[in-house]
């Protein structure tokens, strides 16, 4: 019997129980059995101690409630996650295998699992960072999946983020970097003035020292957000993005930015114009819509060229930016105009707390496992 707190999901296929991990951010277990997966109540960040010695409990009860002892492990690829390092010691202590699974894989696999879709589709993933392949964050991502097999066929322009992990908590910091790209570095300062930093952060851009780069949609959200003086220092996650969506909301439909995005030969898809619409507008709630309008537009002819090359007529979304409901809605409407099949989460939120399922789904694909 499964435990009312928990969820169940019938999975298109079977095979040795695995035990998912998740990520970071917006924790949850998965457990598989047979074609079932059990997915735990959300345990939230494992940044402290509390939510740490949660996630122990969450695996003890579940295995036990469910009688199950699992035959592979699997985590994210991040190798400093509370997550990732549980997995390594559960699968050396029991010497069963242990499988990481890319972040944005996971995203999309979670919908697939829910969906019970096997073969070959199109993924776009958007969120905040996730690890990539080639030890990037990541966070805008168009990919081809099949099962255990993913390839990376587009993502979003990189962006620096000066200082690394600080400029996801102040999206001032990721105005600045869309104002060094748009070579007004020099403005920085001037338009910053509340933030004692400012002068060392356009150094930092200037000289690219301690500025990663990250194809992330979430920072993307910050950098707009930052720029039209919305939310200079966030108090809780994903608060830029909220507030700018509010925006939007509040003024209603808008055009698109002319010529506000590029597509690149390499299928990278640039809003630089963009963000330098975002600069000194007119009227904040319209230059909210419109950042808004010109993203849907932008992904939309991004992913019909992918489609057309590539000839797949699925398309799963997957990652915590299609909360917002404008992104959401937006690409659904325009894409299954064009007769592409778009899948979005139903049963679980599109965020972190799908990772664990995705993991797992991705696991049973691999054989042999």
């Amino acid at each position: 019997m499964i435990n009312p707190s928990d969820t169940q999901i019938s999975l298109a296929i079977g095979g040795p129980s695995v035990l998912a991990c998740g990520a970071w951010l917006k924790n949850t277990v998965c457990l598989t059995q047979g074609n079932s997966a059990f997915i735990s109540p959300l345990i939230g960040d494992l940044a402290s101690a509390d939510t740490r010695r949660q996630f122990d409990r969450t695996v003890q009860r579940m295995c036990r409630e469910y009688s199950i002892q699992p035959a592979v492990v699997t985590h994210d690829l991040h190798p400093d996650f509370y997550s990732t390092q549980f997995a390594q010691a559960y699968a050396e202590q029991r010497r069963i295998p242990l499988l990481a699974v890319q972040h944005h894989h996971a995203h999309i696999a979670a919908v697939c699992a829910e969906y019970q879709l096997t073969g070959p589709l199109l993924g776009l993933a958007l969120d905040g960072i996730g690890l990539g392949t080639d030890n990037t964050p990541w966070g805008g991502e168009l990919l081809l999946v099949d099962g255990a097999r993913f390839e990376r066929l587009g993502h979003l322009t990189p962006l620096a983020l000066p200082g690394g992990d600080r400029a996801a908590r102040e999206p001032w910091r990721m105005a600045a970097a869309a104002l060094t790209r748009l070579d007004r570095g020099a403005e920085i300062t001037r338009r910053f003035p509340d933030q004692p930093a400012a002068a060392t952060v356009a150094a930092m851009l200037a000289s690219n020292v301690n500025c990663p780069r990250t194809s992330s949609m979430g920072r993307l959200f910050d950098a707009a957000a930052g720029l039209l003086g919305i939310c200079a220092i966030q108090s809780h996650e994903a608060q830029a993005a909220i507030q700018l969506q509010q925006l939007a909301e509040r003024y209603g439909e808008a055009d698109v930015v002319a010529d506000g995005y590029r597509i690149g030969a390499d299928n990278t898809l640039d809003f630089s114009p963009l963000l330098a619409a975002m600069i000194d507008p007119h009227d904040t709630a319209q230059a909210a819509a419109l950042f808004h309008a010109t993203l849907v537009a932008g992904l939309t002819e991004w992913v019909e060229q992918t489609v057309k090359q590539h000839g797949i007529s699925r398309l799963a979304l997957g990652g915590g930016c299609f909360h917002n409901t404008i992104l959401r809605q937006g690409l659904i409407r325009r894409l299954t105009s064009t007769k592409l099949t778009v899948f979005s989460s139903q049963q679980l939120l599109p965020d972190d707390s799908a990772i664990a399922l995705g993991q797992a789904w991705v696991a049973l694909q691999h054989s042999p496992l």
